[in-house]
């Protein structure tokens, strides 16, 4: 990284990159091969085989370790994988059987669903707690191998202290990965508050136009880093060229994008909270939410996720969310089109009904990932769906 104090918004476009030496090229080019020639036996110019190193990644891998390594002042590193899910699965193979994985509870359900039905079955144990409701010292026992965490959390949005969180693991000896998917980081960056990784679906706002399906894992402890790469090539869940490229793509806009997610999802926001059929709002820089302050001293702001319980059961809801038109009923969230979804019935499903009634996943409780659209035609879209589902 040539200069690492450049603020995100800069190294959204220019970190890790540079043009191509050959022909000046601006743009990162293609490097669309699974072999390299060598000249001699062994005797290569730095590339063998794609799934262990390819051009176009690296530069995808160099552009997203700039970003959160923003103000660091020493060397970050990045593995770019085929998913979200396959960058979570290489953070549990840096553990052994028996080793104890702290969560949290309210984390994305392909995740809980790998932890609880994939790795505890090679012998990792799991315990789920709040974070946002008890200390650290509670949270994290002695013997901790790992503490895996989202901030904010997927679906409920609590946020959690990082840094007095990555300070109590390290004193026990254990390391701390944050999934920093929501927030991405332009408004938040675990790395400086004491994360050792953070996880991304480069799904998301990464990429930013839910046309790649991508995941990276970044660090700025050496020793770490060799692992995950050593985990990257042998396991090879490495993601494509083009959609490394699209993904690089996508991140130079990143932040004006972030900028008018945020705008939007601040007015819906504040629309939300004055209708009726509308329980509770969550969105961390809204000053009614439980962690407002922590937000806003550990983030610098926040995109477009909102969380919001209906009134009335589950059929209502689904009325409310079949009846939108410019939000699409999809799943996954972060592209530049609204999207909105029932977590009970869709990205949570996997969660058992009682897990997700003791977290506060109410069957009521609606997602949305709001876009960057004209808000004034988010709202109407909004308001329409819940005459809809509320035709009293």
């Amino acid at each position: 990284m040539k200069h690492p104090t450049q603020h995100p918004e800069t190294l959204a476009i220019h970190g890790g990159q540079s043009p191509e030496p050959t022909t000046g090229a601006v743009m990162p080019p293609v490097f669309q091969t699974s072999t390299y020639a060598q000249e001699a036996v062994g005797q290569h110019k730095g590339y063998e085989y794609s799934r262990t190193q390819n051009p176009t990644r690296e530069k995808l891998e160099a552009a997203i370790a700039s970003l959160e390594g923003a103000g660091l002042g020493v060397p970050t590193f990045c593995c770019a994988f085929g998913s979200g899910s396959a960058a979570t699965a290489a953070v549990q193979h840096l553990l052994k059987a028996g080793d104890l994985v702290v969560s949290g509870d309210d984390i994305y359900g392909g995740s809980y669903r790998q932890f609880t039905r994939v790795f505890t079955q090679l012998g990792l144990r799991y315990r789920f707690v709040d974070f946002s409701r008890i200390s650290a010292e509670e949270a994290i026992p002695e013997g901790t191998k790992l503490v895996w965490l989202e901030s904010p959390t997927n679906p409920l949005l609590k946020v959690s202290d990082i840094a007095a969180l990555a300070a109590r693991a390290h004193a026990v000896g254990a390391i701390v990965a944050v999934d920093n998917t929501f927030a991405t980081p332009i408004y938040q960056r675990p790395l400086a508050l004491g994360a050792d990784l953070v996880v991304h679906s480069t799904t998301k706002y990464l990429n930013g136009h839910s046309d790649v399906v991508g995941g990276v894992v970044v660090t700025a402890n050496p020793a770490l880093y060799e692992r995950i790469k050593f985990l990257q090539n042998a396991i090879g869940a490495v993601p494509g060229i083009w959609d490394c490229w699209l993904t690089l793509r996508g991140i130079k806009t990143l932040a004006v994008r972030m900028a008018r997610h945020q705008e939007n999802a601040r007015a819906v926001v504040a629309w939300l909270k004055s209708r009726p059929e509308v329980a509770r709002v969550w969105y961390p820089l809204d000053e009614t939410h439980p962690q407002h302050a922590l937000a806003q001293r550990q983030m610098s702001g926040f995109g477009g996720m909102i969380s919001f319980e209906l009134k009335g059961d589950l059929a209502a809801a689904e009325r409310f969310c079949a009846a939108c038109e410019v939000f699409t009923l999809a799943e996954s969230l972060g592209g530049v089109e609204s999207l909105i979804e029932l977590p009970a019935a869709m990205t949570h499903a996997s969660i058992p009904p009682q897990v997700r009634q003791e977290i506060g996943i109410a069957d009521g409780l609606v997602r949305a990932s709001v876009g960057i659209e004209h808000v004034d035609d988010l709202i109407a879209d909004l308001e329409r769906a819940l005459r809809a589902a509320f035709p009293g």
